[in-house]
């Protein structure tokens, strides 16, 4: 029997696969060393903050997969990438990911059918959803 879960939790769910896999492809194209290890420890981050909230909504082991709106931005950044966009153009394209994820994280927050011990990952993780948020868009102001 599937387990029940609100949209708004899939949604958070769908966002952190995309974070992680766009935090590694950035992260491979960046040349700024700091900003290249930062992208690739995110990446591993969101992956670990999608396992943990999978299983606080039980649905540990079960591929939820990402957006489509994910994926396009992925190659879109990559597109930015091969044409030479620079640090900059990859770090605002982050940026942009980071605010969908900020928004993913404040909707499923407001959700009343969210479960306690859910909400109390969702609590823990958006701090550093936010603290990311701001430091990718602190290193991509730093490349204007």
């Amino acid at each position: 029997m599937a387990v029940e879960v609100s949209s708004s939790i899939k949604t958070v769910i769908e966002v952190l696969h995309d974070g992680h896999q766009g935090f590694a492809k950035i992260g491979e194209h960046l040349e700024d060393p700091s900003a290249k290890a930062f992208f690739l420890k995110e990446a591993e981050t969101r992956q670990t903050f999608e396992h943990e909230l999978k299983t606080a909504a039980g649905l540990s082991g079960e591929d939820v997969g990402g957006t489509t709106a994910g994926t396009v931005h992925r190659v879109w950044g990559d597109v930015k990438a091969h044409l030479g966009g620079g640090d900059h153009t990859l770090l605002d394209t982050a940026e942009q990911g980071e605010d969908a994820a900020k928004k993913a994280y404040k909707e499923a927050l407001e959700d009343s059918d969210v479960t306690i011990a859910v909400r109390e990952v969702l609590v823990k993780q958006q701090f550093h959803i936010v603290a990311s948020h701001d430091k990718v868009k602190a290193l991509r102001d730093s490349k204007a």
